[in-house]
């Protein structure tokens, strides 16, 4: 059965940090480009963060020196390391794989992606 499950959400101030977890099952996890989007009420789906098969990682400008992701092959697992978080962070954020590219990952195209979880909570106050 195939599965996505993320943990990890929850609520924080601004400039704190939060860490998302994505645990992965079966499909080829190792093979497969994994990603991070989020939808806050109101808006559209954003693509976060994005990395391939070999640790090669991509992310959207409003993140970048902010978040990291990363993956344990090993362990299928995805990870994103939050800090310097801003309010506009807020949303229901997702972890995705496309399970048929493992390079040249899209960081903004969840059409790509045909598997996903069900989401956490990421609330951030000012």
């Amino acid at each position: 059965q195939v599965q996505l499950l993320e943990s990890g959400g929850g609520s924080a101030q601004a400039g704190g940090s939060l860490r998302l977890s994505c645990a992965a099952s079966g499909f080829t996890y190792s093979s497969s480009c994994m990603a991070w989007f989020r939808q806050a009420p109101g808006k559209e789906r954003e693509g976060v963060a994005a990395i391939d098969s070999d640790g090669y990682s991509k992310y959207a400008d409003s993140v970048k020196g902010r978040f990291t992701i990363s993956r344990d092959n090993a362990r299928n697992t995805l990870s994103l390391q939050m800090s310097g978080l801003k309010p506009e962070d807020t949303a229901m954020y997702y972890c995705a794989a496309d399970s048929r590219s493992a390079f040249s990952c899209s960081a903004s195209r969840f059409d790509l992606y045909n598997l996903w979880g069900q989401g956490t909570q990421v609330t951030v106050s000012s």
